[in-house]
């Protein structure tokens, strides 16, 4: 069997925080604000993994009301997801990421990022669909604000009977 999932993150960006995508952080001024590192690349694949498992979102799992949480490791909480993907027997087929920020350029960082995601992630480079676009000036992204990931996965199961 094999289930999808789509998952969607945004975050303001800001001074005096470090920008950390997929797990990397990344040179330039702003950082995006959040309870945890504000990773929203990897926020976004770990919602899409939730939801191709039906198991909710990142909010459920990791609420920004919990102190544990606070200025969390971002890719911590994808290997936790990934306990729950493997307790559910389901295996990452592939994830494919799109990133919108006006700048700063992230075309350098793509190989970083799969080497960071890849192992935790259990697959392969060529599994990991990385892309950036601009929003061509337009809104808050546009306008160097905030920043915003989608995901998208692919989850199979290991075993016929798993308890999905």
């Amino acid at each position: 069997m094999y289930r999808i999932g789509i998952g969607y993150d945004l975050h303001r960006l800001v001074p005096g925080r470090k920008l950390v995508l997929g797990g990397v952080d990344i040179p330039f001024h702003l950082g995006a604000a959040g309870h945890s590192d504000g990773d929203c690349l990897i926020h976004a694949v770990i919602d899409a993994l939730l939801g191709a498992m039906g198991a909710g979102d990142i909010g459920g799992h990791f609420p920004d009301t919990d102190p544990r949480w606070k200025d969390a490791r971002s890719t911590d909480l994808l290997a936790r997801v990934m306990e729950i993907v493997r307790e559910k027997g389901f295996e990452v087929v592939n994830v494919d990421t799109v990133v919108v920020a006006e700048a700063p350029r992230l075309g350098p960082c793509h190989g970083a990022i799969r080497d960071v995601l890849c192992p935790i992630l259990g697959i392969s480079p060529s599994d990991l669909g990385i892309k950036a676009k601009t929003a061509e000036g337009l809104g808050e992204i546009g306008g160097r604000a905030a920043i915003a990931s989608h995901a998208i996965t692919l989850l199979r199961t290991l075993a016929a009977g798993s308890n999905t």
